[in-house]
């Protein structure tokens, strides 16, 4: 007979994971919706009489939620929500204060570095410049409603960021100063977006520990006459930020020769 070698199982593999996720993943979205408020969460029981689960598996699925900062037990009292995230949609492009000045939230800037320096090869190639040319760097930790929310590094093109350096960095937005003071429509961006972790340096300014995850958008923005002038590396703390939008499928012509499997029939 031949016995096997494996260890225990992996707590993050085990049979209890994928039940504890799927919890997780509806308390979640229940949290962001506000279902819960200020108030506390169910009891263990109740959530497991509700999902059908056991007592263990939602503990697991609350162990998760506190992992992500977005919940915490208050002893005698229950558990409750203490991260609301901020929910930035992707129906079009639009500066970080357009998205969240609404009712009482407000974005304030705390500007750490706004100059010219000499274009890296990265940052001319994305701009379409010599490497060394002029650019215009800021550097903004980005607050809303007082507490931090994310570490923004943007480099323009000098004949748009060099006025920028005589206006308010602290109060608007990069997007509102070019399109309402120098009159210059922007048009499109691309994006791309990815999970890092933080470093000491980022986790310091942004009031996280180090290796908490973030959420990494690089933004390249154009103007309507297609010209790229603003290259953005925005880095979002994952325990206040999330995107959302909605996708169009879209038919797609099929590629000449390939047969469709209603033509193959």
């Amino acid at each position: 007979m031949t016995r096997s070698t494996a260890g225990p199982a992996d707590p993050g593999t085990g049979r209890r994971s994928a039940p504890a996720r799927r919890v997780c993943d509806i308390l979640r979205a229940r949290i962001r919706s506000g279902v819960y408020g200020d108030r506390p969460l169910p009891a263990e029981a109740q959530l497991a009489a509700d999902f059908v689960v056991s007592r263990n598996v939602v503990r697991d699925a609350l162990s998760l939620l506190r992992d992500e900062g977005m919940i915490d037990r208050v002893p005698g009292a229950g558990t409750f929500v203490v991260a609301q995230k901020a929910v930035q949609e992707l129906d079009r492009l639009r500066g970080l204060a357009e998205s969240f000045e609404t009712g009482d939230s407000r974005i304030v800037n705390r500007v750490l570095l706004a100059e010219l320096m000499p274009a890296t090869p990265i940052v001319a190639e994305r701009l379409e410049l010599e490497p060394g040319t002029p650019v215009v760097a800021l550097e903004r930790v980005r607050l809303l409603d007082g507490e931090p929310l994310s570490l923004d590094a943007s480099y323009l093109t000098a004949d748009i960021g060099a006025p920028l350096l005589n206006m308010d960095l602290a109060g608007r937005d990069v997007f509102g100063l070019v399109e309402a003071e120098l009159g210059l429509p922007l048009g499109s961006a691309a994006v791309a977006i990815e999970a890092v972790a933080a470093d000491p340096t980022v986790a310091g300014l942004l009031s996280i520990r180090p290796g908490a995850p973030l959420l990494l958008l690089e933004r390249l923005t154009y103007t309507d006459s297609g010209r790229p002038v603003d290259l953005e590396y925005l880095r979002f703390r994952g325990d206040r930020f999330s995107l959302s939008g909605r996708l169009h499928r879209i038919p797609v012509t099929p590629h000449p020769g390939v047969t469709t499997p209603t033509e193959r029939r």
